[in-house]
């Protein structure tokens, strides 16, 4: 009888099918996904039911809580989230807002050495009509160059988000962008979804290699977007998209990553809505 399972030298030579991965990748979900509850007790609560192995947290939380919520629920918090970044942009043209922005990373890295999570989400900055791409880049580079220190002291990695703010535009200029800093504690966390719009993921993935600290899982229609807008194009359900999932596990699968998947996606309203990003999760990980 013929063995079910092929070995790594049998498929050489069939780049489309994917060697079932051996990174066991925990299931992550960012904390603004947790719809289910008021607390903070009761949003870990409620994703410990749903499946989750953990929440990547917002910055700025009540820390005492957060650890009672994580050690009542043995979840794991892989990752903090700068919830200041948006408000607090570090391209700002006003030095004050710069300042406040770089004291919100600082807090958001001290969050996450005390939750035992090694990485911060930080979105660096955006480009308009009066930040130019050049200022964007000049000066989130000197006030990430400011937490850079404190990163390394905690051993606390600064990952630096794709997100629609006009900036890092390719794969290989936002490898530019994390290598300038020369330090180990400067990475990327790679939206999978965010990609779609203007590019391929998997491309993205193969090119920043190394440098991925954490994922996004997040799904996203090209159909949808062009018939009734970009940011539209996030209305449909994990796995019943246009992202090539099975392209995009193989190519992280290429990279040796390892660690946690997070979705960040709507439908975590219920427990049912919870359950259900959960399964659909599962599906992608062990496809």
């Amino acid at each position: 009888m013929a063995s079910a399972f092929l070995s790594t030298a049998s498929l050489q030579g069939f780049s489309n099918v994917r060697v079932p991965s051996q990174m066991n990748l925990k299931k992550g979900i960012m904390w603004g996904g947790v719809r289910v509850g008021k607390t903070i007790p009761e949003r870990f609560q409620a994703a410990k039911l749903a499946g989750f192995d953990g929440i990547e947290v917002d910055s700025h939380l009540d820390r005492n809580e957060v650890l009672k919520a994580r050690d009542a629920t043995g979840l794991g918090i892989p990752s903090v989230c700068d919830s200041q970044h948006w408000k607090l942009l570090l391209s700002s043209p006003d030095p004050k807002v710069r300042e406040d922005g770089v004291a919100a990373l600082k807090v958001a890295l001290e969050d996450a050495k005390t939750f035992g999570a090694d990485t911060v989400l930080l979105v660096p900055g955006r480009v308009t009509e009066t930040i130019s791409y050049d200022e964007c880049w000049n000066r989130s580079s000197e006030e990430i160059k400011k937490a850079i220190p404190l990163a390394e002291k905690l051993n606390v990695k600064i990952a630096i988000e794709n997100v629609w703010n006009n900036f890092l535009l390719s794969p290989m200029e936002a490898a530019r962008y994390i290598d300038q800093f020369k330090s180990p504690s400067v990475g990327a966390y790679f939206d999978i979804g965010n990609i779609l719009a203007y590019g391929w993921p998997e491309q993205w993935i193969k090119i920043l290699g190394k440098r991925i600290a954490k994922i996004h899982i997040k799904e996203y229609s090209r159909k949808i977007a062009d018939s009734q807008g970009r940011s539209a194009g996030f209305n449909v359900k994990l796995r019943e998209g246009d992202i090539n999932w099975g392209a995009v596990m193989k190519a992280l699968d290429e990279t040796g990553y390892q660690g946690w998947a997070n979705i960040e996606m709507s439908g975590g309203d219920t427990p049912e809505g919870l359950k259900d990003l959960c399964d659909r999760l599962i599906i992608i990980l062990e496809s």
